[in-house]
């Protein structure tokens, strides 16, 4: 393998291990934060979460893939004009901060206003702050990339994340045991977010003050080539960012419309809060639910980058099939295992069942979710970004359109089902714009029947598991925790043992598998005895 090659492979290994860390540490302390603060304390947390997860993913992984073709492109092209274009960029995204800062921060009560709860507009400012950070940590971060060293990136992002997240407990647990309202903790909460996004860019910062090759400096501009560079940045830096932006957007929606539109249904403002913040219980359970697909996705983006380039189209086949067959096993069992186990699993983490059967419903999003990321990262790597884009907006508007019918009527209940639609809505349609490029129909009809009976089979071994518990009558947090954790191990050996035995994988895919060559080696070679 040349040199070359090995060091891209090492850095996107760099970038994939980061994301991976970052995404299941995002997902999981939400569960002790829920503890400290309750309810209503993570409904509030959770209103205002989609600004801060717009603002990440942008300056960690939309902006910076663009400003990194720009600098990896220098070689033919003068350094001059390399210049010119990082500094265009860099303006730009100062605009952008700026406004996005502005808009937060002189707007938060408007927007709070807006959400039904007058309350969170100081909440809402102090989440402005990180968007004055984006055209440092984009521009420094798509440097780095551009020439081949991912490792000041993977840095601050973890740097980013642990002390944000470290922040966020601390304040939490110290402000609640001082006695301060929600709305206080709150906005200490993420203040410690802030502190975290400081932290990410003061890394950068000494990172790009030890190295030559940061291409910036001060040089003439005209304004076309500013609106062209500015153009090129945000129009395809946003299409990049899809599969980062697929949830936080679905997220926002229920934060401007879930809230308002159960006290409009009749509820007590205190028990719409309640009800908002049992509900967003489920954004951490489909977070960790879709990371193999976001995995998938991150590693398969340069595969199919490198066979379409290269016109290969039997590798371009055969990364796709894979690519498009675990996301499928891994987001049916997630989906169908978590609905199985929904309730000891919510005792497990948020210390009660309330709610169960709107999680249930919102883990079934968890299928159509890695689907979607992976037919992006597809889309992606062929070099068509923007078509995965577009059609979130259409499944974004179809989110919106099933909340203001469905929730004043079912509650919680209706804003599940409206995020199921408007995911499988977008599903379909890549699915159908996806065909006009590759074949998927294939290995899908392929796999669907194989899954349905593999995820039949689970479900009848996981209900016997729990009707255990039940006959013996063992409740409390503690079984749920056993008949949960324990039932994450057998539900997922017989959905893979199903799986085999009906050779939905090959021997190629299957030595991949956890242990399974280690066993088939041990029959194997008893067979032979």
């Amino acid at each position: 393998m040349p040199e070359e090659t090995k060091s891209f492979m090492k850095g996107a290994f760099i970038l994939a291990a980061a994301a991976l860390f970052i995404k299941v540490l995002s997902a999981v302390y939400r569960v002790p934060f829920q503890n400290i603060v309750g309810d209503t304390g993570f409904y509030i947390y959770q209103q205002v979460y989609p600004f801060y997860g717009i603002a990440y993913v942008l300056a960690s992984t939309g902006f910076p893939v663009v400003i990194s073709r720009v600098v990896a492109a220098k070689d033919h092209q003068n350094e001059k004009s390399v210049k010119s274009k990082l500094q265009a960029a860099f303006i730009v995204l100062l605009f952008v901060g700026l406004g996005l800062f502005s808009f937060f921060f002189f707007g938060g009560d408007f927007i709070a206003r807006r959400m039904g709860d007058p309350f969170l507009g100081p909440v809402i400012r102090v989440i402005a702050f990180p968007f004055l950070l984006l055209p440092f940590l984009s521009v420094w971060r798509g440097v780095f990339q551009g020439n081949g060293n991912m490792l000041p990136t993977a840095l601050s992002q973890v740097t980013e994340q642990v002390i944000r997240i470290g922040a966020i407990l601390l304040l939490s647990f110290l402000l609640v045991k001082k006695g301060h309202s929600l709305y206080e903790v709150g906005r200490g909460a993420w203040a410690g977010a802030v502190a975290g996004s400081v932290a990410g860019t003061v890394l950068l910062a000494v990172f790009a003050g030890r190295n030559k090759k940061i291409y910036m400096g001060a040089s003439s501009l005209s304004f076309h080539d500013l609106v062209a560079a500015g153009k090129w940045v945000l129009v395809h830096g946003t299409a990049i960012c899809f599969s980062g932006l697929l949830l936080i957007l679905f997220q926002l929606v229920d934060s401007l419309t879930v809230f308002s539109l159960l006290v409009h249904s009749g509820l007590e403002s205190g028990d719409a809060k309640v009800l908002k913040g049992i509900f967003d219980r489920g954004q951490p359970l489909i977070q960790l639910g879709t990371t193999v697909a976001g995995s998938i996705s991150l590693a398969l983006v340069p595969a199919m980058t490198a066979a379409w380039s290269q016109g290969n189209r039997e590798l371009l086949q055969h990364k796709t099939d894979s690519a498009v067959k675990l996301s499928a096993v891994a987001g049916a069992g997630a989906a169908i295992g978590l609905m199985n186990i929904i309730v000891p699993t919510n005792t497990m983490l948020f210390k009660n069942q309330d709610g169960s059967l709107e999680l249930a419903f919102l883990a079934a999003s968890i299928f159509l979710a890695s689907m979607v990321i992976t037919f992006s990262g597809i889309f992606q790597g062929m070099g068509a970004a923007l078509i995965p884009a577009k059609y979130l907006f259409v499944g974004i508007a179809c989110k919106y359109a099933l909340n203001m019918g469905l929730v004043s009527q079912y509650g919680t209940l209706g804003a599940a089902v409206a995020t199921n639609v408007g995911i499988g809505f977008i599903f379909f349609l890549l699915l159908k714009e996806l065909k006009k490029r590759i074949s998927v129909h294939a290995v899908l009809l392929r796999a669907l029947p194989r899954l349905l009976i593999a995820c039949t089979a689970m479900t009848a071994v996981l209900q016997a598991w729990l009707f255990l518990f039940h006959f013996a009558g063992l409740e409390g947090r503690f079984w749920s925790a056993v008949s949960a954790l324990a039932g994450v191990a057998i539900g997922g050996l017989a959905y893979m043992a199903v799986l085999v035995y009906c050779n939905l994988f090959d021997r190629e895919e299957l030595k991949h598998v956890p242990l399974y060559m280690k066993i088939w080696g041990k029959a194997e070679r008893r067979r032979r005895k």
